[in-house]
Protein backbone atom coordinates (compact mmCIF):
# COMPACT_ATOMS: atom_id res chain seq x y z
CA UNK A 1 0.00 0.00 0.00
CA UNK A 2 2.81 2.39 0.90
CA UNK A 3 4.53 1.85 -2.46
CA UNK A 4 1.27 2.56 -4.28
CA UNK A 5 0.84 5.83 -2.35
CA UNK A 6 4.42 6.85 -3.14
CA UNK A 7 3.83 6.16 -6.83
CA UNK A 8 0.68 8.29 -6.77
CA UNK A 9 2.55 11.14 -5.07
CA UNK A 10 5.31 11.01 -7.70
CA UNK A 11 2.75 11.17 -10.50
CA UNK A 12 0.98 14.10 -8.86
CA UNK A 13 4.27 15.93 -8.50
CA UNK A 14 5.19 15.37 -12.14
CA UNK A 15 1.95 16.10 -14.00
CA UNK A 16 -0.69 17.72 -11.82
CA UNK A 17 1.17 21.00 -11.48
CA UNK A 18 0.36 22.06 -15.05
CA UNK A 19 -1.85 25.12 -14.82
CA UNK A 20 -3.83 27.02 -17.44
CA UNK A 21 -4.16 30.81 -17.35
CA UNK A 22 -6.40 33.06 -19.42
CA UNK A 23 -4.08 35.58 -21.08
CA UNK A 24 -6.35 38.59 -20.86
CA UNK A 25 -8.49 39.14 -17.73
CA UNK A 26 -11.40 40.28 -19.90
CA UNK A 27 -11.79 39.65 -23.62
CA UNK A 28 -8.70 39.62 -25.82
CA UNK A 29 -8.27 42.73 -28.00
CA UNK A 30 -11.06 43.03 -30.59
CA UNK A 31 -12.71 39.80 -29.42
CA UNK A 32 -16.11 39.02 -27.92
CA UNK A 33 -15.24 35.66 -26.39
CA UNK A 34 -18.21 33.87 -27.95
CA UNK A 35 -16.58 31.22 -30.16
CA UNK A 36 -17.08 27.55 -29.35
CA UNK A 37 -13.71 25.82 -29.59
CA UNK A 38 -13.62 22.88 -32.00
CA UNK A 39 -11.39 19.86 -31.25
CA UNK A 40 -10.87 17.57 -34.25
CA UNK A 41 -8.99 14.25 -34.38
CA UNK A 42 -10.29 13.16 -37.78
CA UNK A 43 -7.51 14.46 -40.06
CA UNK A 44 -4.38 12.78 -41.35
CA UNK A 45 -2.26 10.93 -38.80
CA UNK A 46 1.44 11.47 -38.16
CA UNK A 47 3.56 8.40 -37.35
CA UNK A 48 0.30 6.42 -37.12
CA UNK A 49 -0.97 8.65 -34.30
CA UNK A 50 -3.88 11.09 -34.41
CA UNK A 51 -3.38 14.84 -34.37
CA UNK A 52 -5.58 17.08 -32.23
CA UNK A 53 -6.48 20.04 -34.44
CA UNK A 54 -8.04 22.92 -32.50
CA UNK A 55 -9.89 25.78 -34.17
CA UNK A 56 -12.24 28.64 -33.27
CA UNK A 57 -10.17 30.05 -30.41
CA UNK A 58 -11.00 33.56 -29.23
CA UNK A 59 -10.06 33.12 -25.56
CA UNK A 60 -6.27 32.63 -25.71
CA UNK A 61 -4.57 30.82 -22.83
CA UNK A 62 -1.21 29.59 -21.65
CA UNK A 63 -0.57 26.34 -19.81
CA UNK A 64 2.55 26.12 -17.65
CA UNK A 65 4.30 22.75 -17.64
CA UNK A 66 7.01 22.83 -14.95
CA UNK A 67 10.01 20.53 -14.97
CA UNK A 68 10.29 18.33 -11.90
CA UNK A 69 11.72 20.03 -8.83
CA UNK A 70 14.80 17.79 -8.75
CA UNK A 71 15.62 18.38 -12.44
CA UNK A 72 14.74 22.01 -13.10
CA UNK A 73 17.30 23.97 -15.11
CA UNK A 74 15.35 27.22 -14.76
CA UNK A 75 15.13 27.54 -18.55
CA UNK A 76 11.64 27.94 -20.02
CA UNK A 77 10.37 27.44 -23.57
CA UNK A 78 7.12 29.00 -24.77
CA UNK A 79 5.76 26.51 -27.32
CA UNK A 80 3.75 27.73 -30.33
CA UNK A 81 1.95 25.03 -32.37
CA UNK A 82 1.52 25.45 -36.10
CA UNK A 83 -1.49 25.09 -38.36
CA UNK A 84 -1.38 27.84 -40.96
CA UNK A 85 -2.87 30.35 -38.50
CA UNK A 86 -6.16 28.51 -39.06
CA UNK A 87 -5.87 25.63 -36.58
CA UNK A 88 -3.46 24.52 -33.86
CA UNK A 89 -1.81 21.09 -34.05
CA UNK A 90 -2.16 21.03 -30.31
CA UNK A 91 -0.78 17.63 -29.29
CA UNK A 92 1.69 17.03 -32.16
CA UNK A 93 3.30 20.46 -31.80
CA UNK A 94 2.21 21.31 -28.29
CA UNK A 95 1.60 18.96 -25.39
CA UNK A 96 3.99 16.29 -26.67
CA UNK A 97 6.75 18.90 -27.02
CA UNK A 98 6.20 20.19 -23.48
CA UNK A 99 6.26 16.69 -22.00
CA UNK A 100 9.52 15.80 -23.78
CA UNK A 101 11.36 18.94 -22.72
CA UNK A 102 10.06 18.64 -19.16
CA UNK A 103 11.92 15.32 -18.93
CA UNK A 104 15.11 17.16 -19.89
CA UNK A 105 14.68 19.69 -17.07
CA UNK A 106 13.18 22.42 -19.26
CA UNK A 107 10.02 24.21 -18.16
CA UNK A 108 7.44 24.81 -20.89
CA UNK A 109 4.57 27.18 -21.52
CA UNK A 110 2.07 25.99 -24.15
CA UNK A 111 0.36 28.86 -25.94
CA UNK A 112 -3.17 28.47 -27.27
CA UNK A 113 -3.31 31.52 -29.52
CA UNK A 114 -6.25 32.83 -31.48
CA UNK A 115 -7.25 31.00 -34.68
CA UNK A 116 -8.43 31.07 -37.41
CA UNK A 117 -7.17 34.17 -39.19
CA UNK A 118 -9.28 37.25 -38.53
CA UNK A 119 -10.81 38.92 -41.58
CA UNK A 120 -9.25 42.26 -42.40
CA UNK A 121 -6.23 41.70 -40.11
CA UNK A 122 -2.72 40.41 -40.75
CA UNK A 123 -2.52 36.64 -40.24
CA UNK A 124 -0.23 37.00 -37.23
CA UNK A 125 -1.69 40.16 -35.65
CA UNK A 126 -3.90 38.57 -32.98
CA UNK A 127 -1.52 35.64 -32.30
CA UNK A 128 1.40 38.06 -31.78
CA UNK A 129 -0.60 39.93 -29.17
CA UNK A 130 -1.20 36.59 -27.46
CA UNK A 131 2.47 35.57 -27.56
CA UNK A 132 3.72 38.91 -26.30
CA UNK A 133 1.24 38.72 -23.43
CA UNK A 134 2.36 35.13 -22.69
CA UNK A 135 5.98 36.26 -22.50
CA UNK A 136 4.95 39.05 -20.11
CA UNK A 137 3.02 36.73 -17.82
CA UNK A 138 5.77 34.10 -17.84
CA UNK A 139 8.57 36.55 -17.06
CA UNK A 140 6.48 38.27 -14.37
CA UNK A 141 5.89 34.93 -12.64
CA UNK A 142 9.55 33.87 -12.67
CA UNK A 143 9.95 33.80 -8.89
CA UNK A 144 6.57 32.17 -8.29
CA UNK A 145 7.16 29.50 -10.93
CA UNK A 146 10.81 28.90 -9.97
CA UNK A 147 12.16 29.80 -13.41
CA UNK A 148 14.94 32.09 -14.62
CA UNK A 149 13.53 35.36 -15.99
CA UNK A 150 16.59 35.70 -18.24
CA UNK A 151 16.25 32.25 -19.84
CA UNK A 152 12.82 32.39 -21.48
CA UNK A 153 12.70 31.45 -25.15
CA UNK A 154 10.16 30.72 -27.86
CA UNK A 155 9.80 27.58 -29.98
CA UNK A 156 7.44 27.30 -32.91
CA UNK A 157 6.39 24.98 -35.71
CA UNK A 158 5.43 26.17 -39.20
CA UNK A 159 3.05 29.12 -38.64
CA UNK A 160 3.97 28.95 -34.95
CA UNK A 161 7.60 29.38 -36.01
CA UNK A 162 6.63 32.46 -38.03
CA UNK A 163 4.90 33.74 -34.89
CA UNK A 164 8.08 33.05 -32.89
CA UNK A 165 10.07 35.07 -35.43
CA UNK A 166 7.63 37.97 -35.17
CA UNK A 167 8.06 37.95 -31.38
CA UNK A 168 11.85 37.79 -31.80
CA UNK A 169 11.99 40.72 -34.22
CA UNK A 170 9.26 43.10 -32.97
CA UNK A 171 9.83 43.17 -29.21
CA UNK A 172 10.59 46.90 -29.11
CA UNK A 173 6.88 47.68 -29.15
CA UNK A 174 3.96 45.91 -27.52
CA UNK A 175 1.18 45.26 -30.06
CA UNK A 176 -1.73 45.70 -27.64
CA UNK A 177 -2.61 48.36 -25.03
CA UNK A 178 -1.10 47.77 -21.61
CA UNK A 179 -3.47 45.68 -19.47
CA UNK A 180 -1.83 45.47 -16.04
CA UNK A 181 1.50 45.15 -14.21
CA UNK A 182 2.38 42.03 -16.22
CA UNK A 183 2.95 44.32 -19.19
CA UNK A 184 5.77 46.24 -17.51
CA UNK A 185 8.45 43.62 -18.20
CA UNK A 186 10.50 42.92 -21.31
CA UNK A 187 8.83 40.93 -24.10
CA UNK A 188 12.11 40.02 -25.83
CA UNK A 189 12.68 36.25 -25.97
CA UNK A 190 16.12 35.14 -24.80
CA UNK A 191 16.40 32.51 -27.56
CA UNK A 192 14.33 31.18 -30.45
CA UNK A 193 13.86 27.67 -31.92
CA UNK A 194 12.22 27.34 -35.34
CA UNK A 195 11.04 23.96 -36.64
CA UNK A 196 10.07 23.91 -40.35
CA UNK A 197 9.16 27.63 -40.27
CA UNK A 198 6.64 29.04 -42.75
CA UNK A 199 6.04 32.46 -44.33
CA UNK A 200 9.52 33.90 -43.68
CA UNK A 201 10.75 34.26 -47.27
CA UNK A 202 10.11 37.31 -49.42
CA UNK A 203 10.93 38.30 -52.96
CA UNK A 204 14.18 37.04 -54.45
CA UNK A 205 16.78 36.14 -51.82
CA UNK A 206 15.30 37.90 -48.81
CA UNK A 207 12.91 37.69 -45.90
CA UNK A 208 9.30 38.83 -45.81
CA UNK A 209 8.81 42.59 -45.55
CA UNK A 210 6.97 42.24 -42.22
CA UNK A 211 10.17 40.97 -40.56
CA UNK A 212 12.65 43.55 -39.25
CA UNK A 213 16.20 42.20 -39.13
CA UNK A 214 18.60 43.60 -36.54
CA UNK A 215 21.55 42.51 -34.44
CA UNK A 216 19.27 42.51 -31.37
CA UNK A 217 17.42 39.36 -32.47
CA UNK A 218 18.03 36.57 -29.92
CA UNK A 219 20.17 33.49 -30.70
CA UNK A 220 18.22 31.25 -33.07
CA UNK A 221 18.13 27.52 -33.89
CA UNK A 222 16.53 26.40 -37.17
CA UNK A 223 15.34 22.89 -38.15
CA UNK A 224 14.62 22.30 -41.84
CA UNK A 225 14.49 19.47 -44.38
CA UNK A 226 15.48 19.82 -48.01
CA UNK A 227 12.35 18.05 -49.24
CA UNK A 228 10.04 20.57 -47.53
CA UNK A 229 9.92 22.35 -50.87
CA UNK A 230 7.23 24.89 -50.06
CA UNK A 231 9.01 26.35 -47.03
CA UNK A 232 12.72 25.58 -47.35
CA UNK A 233 13.41 29.14 -48.50
CA UNK A 234 11.88 30.45 -45.27
CA UNK A 235 14.65 28.78 -43.31
CA UNK A 236 17.48 29.51 -45.75
CA UNK A 237 16.65 33.20 -46.24
CA UNK A 238 16.10 33.85 -42.54
CA UNK A 239 19.35 32.07 -41.67
CA UNK A 240 21.24 34.20 -44.18
CA UNK A 241 19.64 37.43 -42.91
CA UNK A 242 20.64 36.66 -39.32
CA UNK A 243 24.15 35.63 -40.36
CA UNK A 244 24.64 38.92 -42.18
CA UNK A 245 23.93 41.02 -39.05
CA UNK A 246 25.91 38.77 -36.71
CA UNK A 247 23.08 37.12 -34.79
CA UNK A 248 24.19 33.70 -33.45
CA UNK A 249 22.22 31.22 -35.57
CA UNK A 250 22.40 27.45 -35.97
CA UNK A 251 21.07 25.97 -39.22
CA UNK A 252 20.20 22.26 -39.03
CA UNK A 253 19.39 21.16 -42.58
CA UNK A 254 18.38 17.52 -43.12
CA UNK A 255 17.85 15.71 -46.44
CA UNK A 256 14.34 14.40 -45.80
CA UNK A 257 11.38 14.43 -43.44
CA UNK A 258 8.93 16.79 -45.06
CA UNK A 259 6.72 19.04 -42.97
CA UNK A 260 4.59 18.61 -39.88
CA UNK A 261 6.32 15.77 -37.99
CA UNK A 262 6.61 17.37 -34.54
CA UNK A 263 8.95 15.14 -32.56
CA UNK A 264 7.27 11.87 -33.50
CA UNK A 265 9.37 9.09 -34.99
CA UNK A 266 8.70 9.21 -38.72
CA UNK A 267 11.80 7.22 -39.59
CA UNK A 268 13.88 10.18 -40.73
CA UNK A 269 17.16 11.55 -39.44
CA UNK A 270 15.44 14.86 -38.67
CA UNK A 271 13.72 13.18 -35.73
CA UNK A 272 16.82 13.85 -33.63
CA UNK A 273 16.25 17.61 -33.66
CA UNK A 274 15.14 17.86 -29.98
CA UNK A 275 18.43 16.31 -28.84
CA UNK A 276 20.33 18.87 -30.92
CA UNK A 277 18.29 21.67 -29.35
CA UNK A 278 19.37 20.50 -25.90
CA UNK A 279 23.04 20.54 -26.97
CA UNK A 280 22.57 24.00 -28.43
CA UNK A 281 20.95 25.31 -25.22
CA UNK A 282 23.99 24.07 -23.33
CA UNK A 283 26.27 25.77 -25.84
CA UNK A 284 24.58 29.19 -25.43
CA UNK A 285 24.40 28.70 -21.65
Amino acid sequence: MRSILLTILVLINSVAMAQTIKLFPNNAPNEKGVMQQIDDYSGNKVANESVLRISDVDVPTLTFYPASVDNNSGTTIIVNPGGGYNILAYNLEGTEICEWFNKQGINCVLLKYRVPRREGREKHEAPLQDLQRAISITRSNADKWNIDANKIGVLGFSAGAHLSVMASTSFAERTYPKVDAYDEVSIRPDFCVLVYPAYLSGDKFGVSSEITISEKIPPTFIVQTQDDERFIDSSLFYYYALKEVGVPVSMNLYPSGGHGYGLRNTGHWVNDWPVRVMKWLEDIN
